[in-house]
């Protein structure tokens, strides 16, 4: 079957991935859709770099350690699909059932991140194997294309959800890229009074107020602290100096959720926290509760994701858009439909 793979940081579409065969417990399915995320863009770029950073952190399993850079890379896990067979003794939706599901693949012996791999083929393929235990089948005729959003908003869920936020508190986001947009999008879904959101891209801006932000701030042209005084300040930017810069200019008592995901090492003044008493706090990912209710806000319109897909190619586009996605003026995500 067909699969666009990372090779020698670029993706490339092979031909000759040879067809998943589905054991008990699993499920063949024909990927309807795959979103491209923005770490993917990473790994293809610094993937020695994350590698790296994985294993030298403690305190957690190393998701990423036998990974080879040399071999290809399977990647995609912001995916909808069909579902095709399931293996043998297993319970699974009927044939031709939409579903979606968190990226892990549950094997004899473990689990397999369906991320980046060497050997468990992502969304960026015609087919592909999950769990059966772990499979959502997308309700109410939800379009393929958003329900495979389901993955990035649970992201934004989950930053929404650590940060406590009440209804009546003022929110700001920094960055509008597609982890900042589903942050705004879930502040919207909570109920929040107040979203202010700082982004230098005017398209990016436009795009938060589309998706809720009540008030957007171009930072070349002025603070977005002065716009409000925010209690809860989230960085959505991932990039070195951003967050000292947040602990310099919020105010006194903010809760600080950090979003971004930044790979370079960065400084901060402590000092600046200290004094204003603020809470720092840094989040990744989601859990299973959070993926579902994601699924469940989009199928019920609670979320519309239909403004952030700015671009749809097949596995022959894949290497061209993730060129694309460099560019913030022109793209927030775009939809693999292989």
């Amino acid at each position: 079957m067909r699969s666009a793979v990372l090779r020698d940081g670029a993706m490339v579409v092979r031909d000759d991935v040879p067809e998943p065969v589905p054991g008990p417990g699993q499920v063949l399915v024909a990927v309807k859709a795959c979103g491209i995320c923005g770490s993917d863009l990473h790994f293809a770029a610094h993937g020695d770099q994350m590698l790296a950073a994985g294993a030298e952190m403690e305190g957690m399993p190393d998701t990423m350690s036998g990974i080879d850079l040399s071999a290809d890379i399977y990647m995609g896990h912001e995916f909808s699909a069909e579902v095709l067979e399931a293996g043998p003794g297993t319970d699974a939706p009927a044939p031709g059932t939409l579903v979606t599901s968190v990226p892990v693949l549950l094997t004899p012996t473990g689990l397999d991140m369906i991320v980046y791999s060497n050997t468990t083929v992502g969304g960026y393929a015609e087919r592909m194997l999950l769990s059966a235990p772990l499979l959502l089948p997308v309700p109410n005729g939800l379009d393929a294309r958003h329900a495979a959003l389901t993955e990035p908003m649970a992201v934004g869920l989950h930053a929404v959800n650590t940060s406590k936020i009440e209804r009546g508190e003022p929110a700001l986001v920094i960055g509008c890229g597609p982890i900042g947009i589903a942050i705004i999008a879930a502040l919207k879904y909570r109920g929040v009074e107040t979203i202010v959101a700082a982004d230098f891209s005017s398209t990016r801006r436009a795009l938060a107020e589309t998706v809720g932000a009540h008030v957007t701030v171009d930072p070349a042209q002025g603070s977005p602290f002065h716009q409000s005084t925010p209690v809860v300040v989230f960085e959505a930017v991932g990039a070195p100096g951003v967050i000292d810069d947040v602990l310099r200019r919020a105010p006194a008592g903010a809760r600080v959720v950090v979003a971004g995901v930044c790979m370079q090492p960065d400084t901060v003044h402590p000092f600046f926290a200290s004094a204003k008493q603020l809470s720092l706090h840094f989040v990744f990912g989601y859990d299973p509760s959070e993926f579902a209710e994601s699924l469940r806000a989009i199928a019920e319109g609670d979320i519309d994701v239909a403004p952030l897909i700015t671009g749809e190619v097949d596995l022959d586009g894949v290497a061209d858009a993730f060129a694309d996605l460099g560019d913030p003026d022109r793209h927030c995500k775009i939809v693999v439909t292989p």
